[in-house]
């Protein structure tokens, strides 16, 4: 079993609650004060989790500044009030940052036995495929 410190379950729960709060925010047609409290919730649950000095060093990488700009970008916009226009900057900064992990995590849903079979469908496997090559894709 992982030990989590205590301000790293702070942390955890309150990405969970930003989760939460952007899932149900985009359910309720891009609601902004839902939004912007998940968001300001999954950055701080972040810091948290890593600690303040890894969460700058990763958004504040060289190679990441186009992505961190996009998905920092994004938070603004959703704050100011254009909860649509920064959902999407978000989402596409997201997919920048984080585009190293998909290979690993798409590896480890195909071994997972329904989820694998899933992934294996005629249709969602090339799709699949090419996410997980991702580091191609700028």
């Amino acid at each position: 079993m992982i030990s989590l410190t205590d301000s790293q379950k702070i942390g955890m729960g309150l990405t969970g609650f930003g989760v939460f709060f952007l899932f149900f925010g985009m359910m309720l047609f891009f609601d902004k004060a839902l939004l912007a409290i998940g968001n300001i919730l999954f950055v701080t649950g972040l810091s948290f989790v890593i600690g303040l000095e890894r969460t700058f060093r990763f958004f504040f990488q060289r190679h990441k500044v186009k992505a961190s700009s996009f998905f920092l970008g994004g938070i603004i916009v959703v704050l100011i009030g254009w909860p649509i226009i920064g959902m999407v900057l978000e989402f596409y900064g997201f997919f920048l940052l984080f585009r190293g992990f998909f290979p690993v995590a798409i590896g480890f849903i195909r071994r997972i036995p329904m989820l694998g079979s899933l992934l294996n469908l005629p249709g969602i496997s090339n799709l699949v495929d090419k996410v997980g090559e991702s580091n191609n894709m700028v």
